[in-house]
This record gives C-alpha cells, structure tokens and sequence, in this order.
C-alpha cells in the first residue's frame, strides 16, 4: 500500500509556496566555505600504490581467511583482483560471489578484461557462460546451491579462494540466510575473503568465522575515506552554510531544529538546488529520494532548467549503450536524459536502463540523479555530492529513522576517487528531516549484523539429502545464531532453549507428515527431486507435480501457472475471468484444487502462505503469447521494473523445474521451453 502521511496539500497552495520560496532562491556561500569549496577539484595524477590495509588483507588470504571492512571507494576491489590473480598464478580456482545480479554482471566483464576472458564465468541463474572456467562470478544463491550439491555427493567444493562481496548483506533480513548458510558450509580448506564497508560488529563475525572453520579469521580494518567527506545545508534562501562545527550543529542550521514550516516539500524546488550545486561545483550529485514516483517527477520538474547540451563524447557513449540495448531507444525517458543529463534510477525500470544510467554516470556524462537509497548499496557509481531532504527511510511497510548502516552506504557514494580532492552531502531542511538525528549518524559506526538464519522447507530438503537430523543440529550450533546467543547466555548467566533446532524439528515432522521424508528420517524418492527445488514454496509446487496439476503441453501456460508461486507483493488487479482464455482459466482452477489442500494444512501447522494473485498468471501468460511490452505495462500498470522481476523470478522457478530431467523428463523439457518464451528483450539483454 502507497504510504499517505505525506499529504501534499491542496493544488492551489502547494503552487503559491512553490513560487514563493522559488523567489527566495539566491545561491550563496557562507564565507566559513571558502576554504572548503577551494579544495574542489581534480587530484593531480599519480602512480597507484597500494595501501597498507590492501597489503595486509593479501597477506591474511595467503594464510587464512579475511574480513576487510573498509569505506566505499577504497579500493577492496583491488584485493580481490589480486587475491585471484594469486590464485590463478598457482593454477587453482577462485569464486567471486555478490548479492546482486548487476553487480555480479559488471564485475564479470571486469575481470574478463583484467584476466583472460576464457578464464572467466559467470553464474546467476538468467546467465551462464563458462561454467567449468577457473574464476568464477555469480551470485551469492548460485554458490550455496552448488555447496548444497557439493555435501550431497560427498564431493569438495572445486575452489581454493571464496570471495563474498558486500558481505554486510549477511545481516539483511531476507537474504542474509544464504550467506550464513555458505560461511557455514564451505570447507576450511578453502579460503574466505569478506569484503563490505559497513559492519560494525566485523571483529565478532571474525571470532565466529575462527571458531567454526578451525582457522585464523584476520580483521582488516580501514576507517580513513580516500576522498574526504564534508557536510553542507542549504537554507531556504538559497545559501550553503557547514552542517556541523565540531561535533555539534552549526549555529545557523542548529536554528531549524523542531521547525516544520520551511521547505515543506523541497524535493518540490529540485531545479533551484540543482542550480545552487552547479553554480558552486557541487555537481554530479546523487538526489536521495522516497519513492519511485518521486524520482520519475525530479525528471519532469527539472525539464525547464535545461543544461542538457550535448557534445560529441556524451553522443557516441549513449549510441554504444543503445548498440547494448535496442529497446531502449523508444524507452520513455531517453529524450529527458538527452535534453537534461539527468536520470532516474529506482528499482521500478528496467534493468537494462538502469545500467545505462549507471554506465553514462560513470562516465562523467550526468549532471545528476534521483535515486531511491536502494541505490546505495552495491552499485558502483558516486557522485561529487549526495543530497538528503529527509532523515527517516520507507522500509516497505512504514517509515523508520535513518540507520548508521544505511546513512553509510549513502554517504559512502559521495566523493569519486581519482576524480574529486573532498566529496560532499547536501542536508535539505524539510518537514521529515530530523537535523539532530542525521548529525549523531555522523558520529556512530555501522550497525551491528544479527544472524538471519531461519528454516525453510528447501533448507531442510538440502540438508537432509546428505545430513542425518543429528548432523544438521551441530550445524544449527556452528551458526552466528547460535554464537551470539551463547555470548549474550555467559553475560546475562541465562540459558534459554534453541530455538533454531525445535523449529527445525517442526519442519521436518510436517515433511514426514506429506510423504517427503520416512521414518528412519531420510528423503523419499519424492523429497529428493523436491530438494531440487531451491525456491520459495518448494512444497506447494512439489505438490502440484505430484499430483500432474502443471500443464503438460502448452509452454506458455506453464510459465503462466508458475508465476502463482512468485509473487510476492500485494498489488491488487481486478482480472474478469470470462475475457481469460478458457485453457488457462482451467489451468488455473485445477493448480488451485490440487494445492488447496495442503496449503491449508501448512497453515494448520503453522507455516505462513503468501496469497496467490490471478493476475500474474495472465499478464505472463500474454507476455509468453508474445504481447508487446509496453501494451502491457500500461494495460496492468505495473512498473517496468515490477514486471522484468516478476518475468525474471518466473523464468527462475522455471529453471528449477527444469533440473528435474531425470525424474519428471516431460515437464523439465516444457519448463526450459517456458523460460524461451518469457525471457527476450527488453528482460535480458547481453
């Protein structure tokens, strides 16, 4: 649901506020900035030469493991190059793991430049190529999986160096699992290099990573930014004052504390910042804002300020990202960048623009973009200044204060090494923004991580194919769960039950329960295949197979049917099902009738349901039919981005289904027949 505590007001008046505060805009620099706006500019060019934390890390991999927390732009990048460069010098093999498919994309045509291209692959599910090559790049999923097959086959993993970027994510709430789940897996005879900017309890996770791998976990630590940060606010008027003096607020910014009547919406006056920045050469800047609608807008309110004059440079690398991707040319937004050198960026559009938008940033060729703070983590690309006009943050259910993590990971994208002598964040005043909050993130390290382990049915399918229910509890106490509760038991002198096992224990009697595991607690012929199954509801769709309730003939209508399982928003879309196709409204009703009925016993058990939504199965039954995509996008109004993830996670359960060749042949041959369908432009792209 759309958040609603920012109430715009009337029309009429927001309009009068707009021109009246647009009158007040004078930019203007308090003389206190002259020191520190003489310092913008370019560093001189000089020879690279590693610094000491980057030696120290390579020679902690030589010998052990490494845990790197350094700020962004430090050059952690650099370690893992030559960290695989090592590896490859004594013919062995190196896996390079991120969180997000993007990433993971950029750094394979990274390396494949830095390395032999044929020494290169990459792994992500959507993509693989050379999959038997010495390095490879995927994604996080991706390496748990092949650690899953690794222990069920009773092989070792064929690695010497496991690289796990941004490894802060061990802490996120929905992902973390995996990762936990790979530093708990992978055998201590290969090495573990941590790579992140922001974890602030790093020397726990590296006293947790010794004690279960049997081997040293060295931290190395840099805190020093390579381009140094300064914090600036802009008043109403237009005029650029320090944010902080010392450690307090500046006395002219300390004044708009508790106020709520300036700037009530100034992402409303984004032409007179972006004017302010640029007459004091603050630019490229990165606008935080929060929400995609907002971001979009930025585009259109900046359209009359111009500034988009184009110059051969910036032509043929825009031509050479369209050569990339054709679709892009009729994309909605090509014509603004062109006239304005801005861009939006938010998870709502393609993936294809967004790496666009990224690549022409990079590339020095943006003025500015509007971003939502997704942005900040993992993809590379900052900004001279990052621009804050609220200090609370939308989570997907309710807005929360700016964590130290998050204020970071934003931060952290201001200041271009080898192109800026000092970054800067821009603090705007406004109703949502808590000065005094934003000036104490300033001063406090990163957050904590907490373990994220959790069970789920295809865990528990994974670990009992090679695990007795013995071996999988000493696990549960090998996790970061179970270190952290027992360092929590010896400070409060208090003992309390493991949770992690006894819901475990649940788990696995509902599998023994539905036929997936016997008594002697080993996997049935049907818990095998269904341990395949390494997505959200493993059971569910395991149960429709059982039960032949998945189309047998009609690709187009097995990709409809999979995409039940996917979704897991709650957008609403009213679908009359006498305009639906007979075929698939039938297809539908039969999946609904054979899952129904554990479904509901999941539910008895206690094991959440995610709702099913009609609607996805239409919108990728059209698109499988060969629909156009922009019919479809206004059709449905879905995102760009909304859509591409809903294909894009279809097209992988689908792949799942397909690695069931040897039990189910029919199916997986229809499920790779499906994934052609719905995967074409402009949802992959090379």
């Amino acid at each position: 649901m759309k958040p609603t505590r920012r109430s715009r007001g009337k029309r009429s008046k927001a309009i009068q506020e707009k021109t009246r505060v647009r009158k007040q805009l004078s930019p203007e620099a308090d003389p206190s900035l002259d020191k520190v706006l003489s310092k913008i500019g370019r560093p001189a060019d000089s020879d690279f030469t590693p610094d000491p934390f980057q030696m120290e890390a390579l020679e902690a991999i030589e010998k052990g493991d490494c845990l790197v927390t350094a700020p962004t732009g430090a050059g952690k990048t650099w370690i893992a190059e030559q960290a695989i460069g090592a590896v490859l010098e004594r013919g062995g093999r190196a896996w390079y793991a991120s969180p997000l498919k993007a990433l993971t994309n950029a750094k394979w045509v990274e390396f494949s430049g830095l390395f032999n291209g044929e020494k290169v692959g990459i792994l992500t599910g959507d993509v693989k190529e050379n999959p038997d090559a010495p390095v490879i790049v995927g994604t996080t999923e991706i390496l748990r999986n092949q650690l899953y097959d690794a222990m069920y086959r009773g092989e070792n993993l064929p690695c010497d160096l496991v690289i796990l970027d941004e490894a802060h994510f061990l802490g996120d709430p929905d992902r973390g699992v995996v990762w936990e789940e790979i530093m708990i897996y992978l055998p201590s005879r290969i090495n573990l290099l941590l790579l992140s900017a922001t974890i602030g309890n790093a020397q726990e996770i590296c006293l947790w990573l010794s004690s279960i791998r049997g081997k040293e976990c060295r931290l190395v630590k840099e805190s020093r930014r390579p381009v140094p940060l300064f914090p600036l606010f802009l008043r109403p008027s237009g005029k650029l004052f320090p944010y902080l003096e010392a450690r307090k607020l500046h006395p002219k910014v300390a004044e708009f504390t508790g106020k709520r009547g300036h700037f009530r919406q100034p992402e409303g006056f984004l032409p007179e910042i972006l004017q302010v920045l640029e007459t004091f050469q603050l630019a490229p800047a990165i606008f935080f804002l929060k929400s995609r609608s907002e971001c979009d807008g930025a585009l259109l309110r900046c359209l009359e300020a111009g500034g988009g004059e184009e110059d051969e440079a910036f032509r043929a690398d825009l031509e050479e990202q369209l050569l990339r991707y054709p679709y892009l040319r009729e994309h909605r937004q090509l014509s603004l960048l062109k006239k304005t050198r801005l861009a939006a960026h938010h998870g709502g559009q393609l993936p294809a623009w967004k790496m666009l938008v990224e690549s022409m940033m990079k590339k020095g060729h943006l003025r500015a973009i509007f971003a939502t703070s997704t942005v900040a983590a993992g993809v590379n690309y900052p900004a001279r200044t990052i621009v804050l006009f609220n200090s609370d943050l939308y989570n997907g259910r309710e807005f929360s204060p700016l964590s130290a993590t998050e204020f970071h990971q934003m931060t952290g994208r201001s200041g271009r090494r080898g192109l800026d002598k000092i970054g800067f964040m821009l603090a705007v005043p406004g109703r949502f923004m808590n000065l005094e909050h934003l000036k104490r993130l300033f001063f406090r390290r990163p957050d904590n991580i907490a373990s994220r382990i959790r069970n789920d049915f295809s865990m528990a399918l994974n670990l009992l194919l090679s695990h007795s229910p013995a071996g999988i509890r000493d696990i549960f106490t090998r996790s970061l769960a179970a270190y952290q509760q027992n360092q929590e038991e010896r400070k409060s002198k208090t003992v309390r039950g493991k949770s992690l096992w006894e819901d475990f224990l649940g788990h696995l009697a509902f599998l023994k329960q539905e036929g997936f595991v016997d008594d002697r607690d080993r996997l049935t012929e049907n818990g095998i295949w269904a341990s395949k199954l390494r997505l959200d509801q493993p059971l569910l769709i395991a149960e429709g197979i059982r039960r032949e309730a998945f189309p047998r003939d009609d690709e187009r209508l097995l990709a409809a049917i999979v995409a039940l399982f996917v979704y897991d928003g709650d957008q609403e879309m009213e679908i009359d099902k006498k305009k639906q196709p007979r075929r698939l409204n039938a297809a539908y009703g039969r999946m609904m009738k054979a899952i129904g009925p554990m479904g509901r016993r999941l539910e008895a058990a206690g094991f959440p349901l995610t709702d099913f939504y009609y609607w996805t199965a239409v919108v990728i039954y059209d698109w499988a039919r060969g629909y156009d995509w922009d019919h479809l996008v206004e059709r449905t109004k879905i995102t760009d981005g909304g859509l591409a993830m809903l294909i894009a996670r279809t097209a992988d359960n689908l792949r799942q289904l397909a690695s069931l060749k040897e039990t189910h042949p029919e199916l997986a041959d229809l499920a790779v027949r499906a994934r052609a369908a719905i995967l074409r432009e402009p949802v992959i792209f090379l």
